[in-house]
C-alpha cells in the first residue's frame, strides 16, 4: 500500500506566494500533499504561480487570494479562503518583506516606518490573525522569513536590519505565548536569494562578487533551498522545534557584510555617499 504524503490532509496559507521564496515554499508544501492558498497583490502573477503548481503536480489543490498581507481585512479573508478548503488551517508561511539600499540619514520617519511595517508588521499580522484558526485545528506551524541581516549588520540597510531583528524577537515571543495551543512559530534566515526583487542585484557583477567573498560555500541562494528549510519547519519532522531561526545562507554569517559603497554611489550619487559618510543628510548644510 502506498504511504500517504507527509502533509496530506493539511492546509497552508502562503503570503507573497506569487514568486520567489513564496512560490518555492508553496511548491514544497504541495509536493508533500498540502492544500495551499497563495496570497498576493497581483492576480495575474498568482494565477501563473497556480498554473505552474497544478501543471507540475497534477492533482494538487491550489487556490489564490488577492490582497495585501499587511492589511488585516485582506489577511483575514485569505485565512477564510484557506479554512474553507477543509475546515482547518495547519501551516502559515508569511513571506512578505524586502528592502532597498538606503543610508539611514536618507530615511525620513515615513520611509523608515514603512520598511519596518513591511518586514515586521506583515509577520505580526499573519501570526495574530492565523493563531485562532490554527488553534481550532489542534495546533499548527507558522514559519516566518527573516534574513542574515537580522544577525550581521549590512551597511546602508539599517532599517531592514532593524525590521528583521525585531521579527526574530517576535518569533521567539509568539512561540512561547502560543505553545499552549500547540502552535509552533519559527523562522528561516536566508542569505541573498534569487527573486524578482533581487534580480537587479544578481545582474550587478561587482555586487555579486562582494557578496561571494563573504560566503564560504561560494554561491548565492536559490528559492528552493529556502523552501526546503521552510518545509521542514512546517511539517511533523520539526514537531519539537519552536522559537527558532536558522540560517540558510551558504555560511555567510560566518564572515561579514559585503562592501556595497560603490552600489550606493551608483544609486544616489557620489556626493550623497560622501554626505552620509560625514554624518549629514544629502542636501543639508
Amino acid at each position: 500500500m502506498r504511504s500517504p504524503l507527509p502533509l496530506a490532509g493539511r492546509t497552508a496559507l502562503v503570503t507573497g506566494g506569487a514568486g520567489g521564496i513564496g512560490a518555492a515554499c508553496a511548491h514544497a508544501l504541495v509536493a508533500d500533499g498540502a492544500a495551499v492558498v497563495l496570497m498576493g497583490r497581483r492576480r495575474d502573477a498568482l494565477e501563473r504561480a497556480r498554473r505552474h503548481l497544478v501543471d507540475a503536480l497534477p492533482g494538487s489543490r491550489v487556490e489564490v487570494h488577492v490582497g495585501d498581507a499587511c492589511a488585516a481585512a485582506d489577511l483575514q479573508a485569505a485565512l477564510d479562503t484557506a479554512w474553507a478548503l477543509d475546515r482547518r488551517l495547519d501551516i502559515v508561511v508569511p513571506t512578505v518583506g524586502g528592502a532597498g539600499f538606503r543610508p539611514l540619514l536618507m530615511h525620513d520617519a515615513d520611509s523608515f516606518r514603512a520598511e519596518i511595517e513591511l518586514n515586521l508588521h506583515s509577520a505580526f499580522a499573519a501570526i495574530r490573525h492565523a493563531a485562532p484558526r490554527l488553534a481550532d485545528s489542534g495546533g499548527g506551524s507558522i514559519v516566518c522569513i527573516s534574513s542574515t541581516a537580522a544577525r550581521i549588520n549590512f551597511r546602508w540597510l539599517t532599517a531592514y536590519c532593524a525590521g528583521k531583528a525585531a521579527l526574530e524577537a517576535l518569533v521567539r515571543g509568539a512561540a512561547e505565548e502560543l505553545a499552549g495551543a500547540r502552535i509552533r512559530v519559527n523562522a528561516v534566515r536566508p542569505g541573498l536569494t534569487r527573486s524578482e526583487a533581487t534580480a537587479p542585484m544578481f545582474g550587478d557583477r561587482a555586487l555579486v562578487d562582494s557578496f561571494l567573498e563573504q560566503i564560504p560555500l561560494g554561491t548565492l541562494g536559490e528559492p528552493e533551498a529556502i523552501a526546503c528549510a521552510v518545509r521542514y519547519l512546517a511539517g511533523p519532522e520539526s514537531g519539537w522545534v519552536t522559537g527558532q531561526s536558522f540560517a540558510v545562507d551558504g555560511g555567510h554569517e560566518l564572515r561579514a557584510n559585503p562592501r556595497v559603497d560603490a552600489t550606493i554611489a551608483q544609486i544616489y550619487g557620489a556626493g550623497a555617499l560622501d554626505a552620509v559618510r560625514a554624518g549629514r543628510a544629502p542636501g543639508t548644510a
